[in-house]
């Protein structure tokens, strides 16, 4: 196999096999997420084709992070039941089948349907939790590290393949966007299919960091395997440290994919900035988040996670509260995205970590997961209320004061978690 003689290739050259998954990981949630933003874009063209207003077109995408949110915990679960090189593949399938269909909806129960709940099961089984599993099965060395860079793809993608998308709607119509996204969807199957592993007990190696190959857990039933996230759940939710990390995460979705990636180009549209113009500052968002997430998870390795969070959320805040403000000018928007992008999504890797150190590493995939669904609700709930308020009050701007108030709030938050209680033994995984 492909992956065998890589492995021993680079064991040679003292390369552990874990970079190649972390990768095809990475390259995984970068498509993924690029599948996520695409509908960002596409909201003025199917408004103009179909007639649908943006709150009709608004809740299907609420649909759609709803399940992308939900997803995680079982997500974790399929993973740990059928593998995570399946799982992955089947989720693109998914994903892809779900764009095709789009290119023949007429009505908008179609939307919601194959944008709503097609394309939210699908990418909701590549979610965060794909991190967060990966990084806890192939590293103990380097782990939040790892997590920063499987999340810096994440956000990334969900930014920096909106010019093209928008260049590709504006010149040939919405549907060659579906096309593109249906190509990058193909080419991370095939990385999967080649390099992909599910444990480096599979390749005879140890997890990055240990000396000794960890062996499987013991297989169980999928009966055990689906209700284990609904025990873990039980468990997690006698803990002051779940609620709070789940508040927190919906206010970070709340302030970014659910408002900024769903709606800020038709918000920069109502100032009088074409589409291509405001997806290149999305871009410009993406690239700086790349390195700011990377480096949250560089600093969640040496620094107290809690006060991470609270100078994130706090900025992400400030931000917001800003951006009404800056006349929407080239300046104004340049220095909204620097700010705003270097701390688009790094609340994760100290969320990761926070959840790591307080139930186990086996168990931090499905609680994060949990976690992660608290995310999906606030982007849900900005996605719908964003697009209620402009087509109500003719405006997005409300929304972002509204974001930006909880983001100081969540910053609040993230200090009362107790010091002591981050890193207090957690109960023996279920499998």
């Amino acid at each position: 196999m492909v992956s065998t003689v890589l492995a021993s290739t680079l064991a040679r050259r003292n390369i552990h096999y874990g970079w190649v998954v972390v990768a095809a990981t990475f390259l995984t949630m970068l498509v993924t997420a690029g599948a996520m933003g695409a509908p960002g874009v596409l909201i003025k063209p199917l408004q103009d084709e179909f007639g649908w207003e943006t709150s009709q077109i608004s809740s299907a995408l609420a649909i759609r992070l709803i399940l992308f949110g939900f997803m995680g915990p079982f997500a974790a679960a399929f993973m740990n039941y059928f593998g995570v090189r399946k799982v992955i593949v089947f989720a693109l399938a998914l994903i892809g089948a779900g764009f095709i269909g789009s290119l023949f909806m007429t009505t908008l129960w179609q939307l919601l349907l194959l944008w709503g709940i097609v394309v939210g099961f699908g990418t909701g089984l590549t979610a965060m939790v794909l991190a967060a599993t990966v990084s806890s099965r192939w590293f103990t060395k380097h782990r939040g590290l790892v997590v920063g860079m499987l999340s810096a793809s994440s956000a990334t993608g969900q930014l920096v393949f909106l010019p093209l998308m928008a260049e590709l709607t504006e010149r040939y119509g919405w549907r060659s966007t579906v096309f593109f996204v249906c190509a990058m969807i193909m080419v991370a199957a095939l990385s999967v299919l080649a390099f992909m592993r599910d444990r480096p007990a599979d390749l005879n190696l140890p997890a990055l960091g240990e000396t000794q190959v960890t062996p499987p857990p013991a297989s169980t039933s999928l009966g055990v395997a689906l209700m284990t996230p609904i025990t873990v759940l039980g468990e997690i939710s006698k803990t002051s440290t779940f609620w709070i990390l789940f508040a927190t995460f919906f206010i970070c979705g709340l302030s970014t994919n659910g408002l900024i990636q769903t709606h800020f180009v038709t918000l920069c549209g109502d100032f009088g900035i074409v589409p291509v113009a405001a997806a290149s500052v999305l871009a410009v968002m993406g690239i700086f988040d790349f390195f700011g997430t990377i480096g949250s998870g560089w600093l969640s390795d040496r620094f107290d996670n809690r006060w991470l969070l609270f100078w994130y959320y706090g900025l992400r805040g400030l931000s917001l509260l800003y951006l009404p403000f800056s006349d929407f000018s080239f300046y104004g928007l340049s220095i909204f995205a620097i700010f705003y992008g270097l701390d688009w999504i790094a609340t994760v890797p100290p969320t990761v970590k926070i959840a790591a150190d307080r139930f186990g590493p086996e168990k931090v995939g499905l609680v994060f997961g949990w976690v992660f669904a608290g995310h999906q609700l606030g982007a849900a709930t900005a996605a719908y209320g964003a697009g209620l308020s402009r087509t109500e009050l003719s405006s997005y701007l409300p929304a972002f004061f509204v974001a930006g108030a909880f983001c100081l709030l969540a910053s609040i938050l993230a200090i009362t978690l107790k010091k002591s209680g981050l890193s207090s033994p957690a109960p023996a995984a279920a499998h």
